[in-house]
This record gives structure tokens, sequence and C-alpha cells, in this order.
């Protein structure tokens, strides 16, 4: 008898343990299904969290800039009106004639052709194939013969490989698109003329995405050219390629206090400014492709002025 209670009180205990296994067995899968939709809304609220972060930083960078000019547009011309900066006046007050009716920026497609254009890629390509800097900027200078080879300059007049590289139409090209880009200036800055001298540096340039190596290559930092430059007073950019469709990156920006304005290059289009502190300034870096531009500038002062690039430059004996 003894026995039979003992196996029931057995049986009881092991119906008790088998109960309370059930019971936490049938709530496990309760408690993971929780468990699995709290760690569900967390990572759906830190993935919303950061995708609106993403758009906040992305917003807030395009909001910076304000496009200027498009390369899908064919500009007759448009201009912008800015303040002349003090240091500008001060140092135009000494040249009669000079002062513009307005500190500006303009951009126009209109005064140089495709054709100009294309020829004066043809002219910057031959000879740039000659040096080619270390890094992603390369210039050319015709009229002082400086090339960027390696880390450093030479004189293209001096190469022998340059010899016949250049003839005397491709320097006539030249002249005729300098001259109209002055007279383009001295018309939309209501300046005379025969006031404005070409001046030194003016040069093609050669940007691609290589990695700069020299302090030369680093072309992307906002700088104001009379500063740089100090001859400088009427900065022109005539561009020889398309953006977007040339090259990636490379967009002109000019900086300006609310937000900053960019020029979309297309081929044959000029951009012209007045060089002081009103219109800092910087070309993006370029991603893919290859740039091409040509700046020609012009100085009121005349003992800085300089002539135009001929055949006679070459000084191989």
């Amino acid at each position: 008898m003894q026995d039979i209670k003992k196996r029931n009180k057995s049986n009881n205990v092991i119906q008790t343990e088998n109960k309370d296994r059930n019971a936490r067995n049938s709530s496990s899968p309760n408690k993971m299904q929780i468990n699995k939709n709290i760690s569900l809304k967390i990572l759906s609220r830190v993935v919303m969290t950061f995708s609106l972060l993403a758009v906040v930083y992305f917003s807030s960078k395009d909001d910076k800039f304000k496009t200027f000019a498009k390369q899908s547009e064919l500009l007759v011309g448009k201009g912008l009106v800015v303040e002349c900066s003090p240091s500008y006046v001060k140092d135009l007050d000494k040249y009669e004639g000079c002062f513009p009716q307005e500190c500006k920026r303009f951009v126009t497609d209109k005064v140089i052709s495709l054709r100009e254009a294309d020829e004066l890629l043809a002219i910057a390509k031959k000879g740039l194939k000659l040096g080619g800097s270390s890094g992603g900027a390369s210039i050319l200078d015709l009229h002082s013969g400086a090339l960027s080879k390696g880390k450093q300059f030479i004189n293209i007049y001096k190469q022998e490989a340059a010899l016949n590289l250049f003839d005397q139409n491709d320097f006539n090209i030249y002249r005729v698109v300098k001259e109209k880009i002055k007279y383009a200036v001295a018309h939309h800055f209501g300046v005379d003329p025969n006031k404005i001298y070409l001046t030194h540096p003016t040069f093609f340039s050669e940007i691609t995405s290589k990695k700069a190596v020299t302090v030369h290559d680093e072309y992307w930092h906002p700088h104001v050219d009379k500063e740089t430059y100090q001859s400088f007073h009427y900065t022109t950019l005539l561009y020889l390629g398309d953006y977007n469709i040339d090259f990636k990156g490379g967009r002109f920006v000019f900086v300006d206090e609310k937000f900053n304005r960019t020029v979309e290059p297309r081929k044959s289009r000029l951009s012209m400014f007045t060089s002081g502190r009103e219109n800092l300034h910087y070309v993006e870096k370029v991603t893919s492709g290859t740039r091409y531009a040509v700046t020609i500038s012009f100085t009121c002062d005349k003992h800085h002025a300089i002539e135009d690039p001929s055949i006679n430059k070459y000084e191989i004996n």
C-alpha cells in the first residue's frame, strides 16, 4: 500500500514538472516574438533616423549651390552684378577709362564659335601632349612657352620636338579669339577697349582626375585672381569641352555669402568677371574625363601688357 502511495506521489511530481516545462515552452515563442518585434522596431527607427539625416545633409549641401549657367542652356548672355571690393576700386582709380560700369560676372555662348573652340582645343592638345603634370592639372602658356612637365615646367619653344608643332595659322586663330574676347569685355563692362591689355599669365589648362602631386595640381582652392596675379583686372575663361559629356565634376564655382553659384562648362562658352575679391571662386575637382579651357585675362596697367604669341617664339638652334 505504501508502495502504491509512493508511486502515485512520484507520478504527481512528474506530472507537475511536465506541466511547468510545457508552460515554459509555450511561453518561449511568445517571448521570442516579443523580442523580435522590439528589435525590428528599434532597427526601423535607426534606419529611419539615418535616412532623415542623409536627406537633411544632402539637401543642405545642395542648398548651398545655385546653378548660374547650365551646360544644356544656350545663353545669349547672362550676368549678375556684384558690389566691387574696396581694394579693387582703389587699384582701378589709377587707370583712366578702365573702371567698369559695374563689377559683375557674365556668361555668353555667342561670342566664340564652336569651330574656333575646336581649333583652339586642337592647339592645346598638341602642345600639352609634349608635357603633362605628374598630378591632375597641366598648363600650356603660348606667350611664355611654359608647359607642365612632371613636377616642374619646361619651355615648349626650346624643345626640339616642338619645332614644327605650331604654325602661323595656329597663332592667328589664337589672336582672333583673343581680340573677340577683349572687345566683349570692353562692351559688357563699359570700358575703353584701347585701355585694357592682354596680360600674363594667359594659358590653356588640362585637368583630369589624377591625384595631385604638387601644389600646382591643387586647382580646387578658393582664390581671388587679383590677389594671385596682381596685374589682373578682368578675367575670362573660354571652355573647350562640355560638362557631364567630356568630363564629370569640374564646375566653376563663384563663392557668395548666402550660397555658391556654379557655371557648367559648355564648349565655346565664355565666362568673364572682374578680378577682385567680389568674385572669389574655385573649380570643383574633376572626377573623370578631361576638362580643357583657356584663361585669357586683361590688365589696365600697360606696363604689364604682353604681346600676342607668334612663331618667332621658337628658340631652337
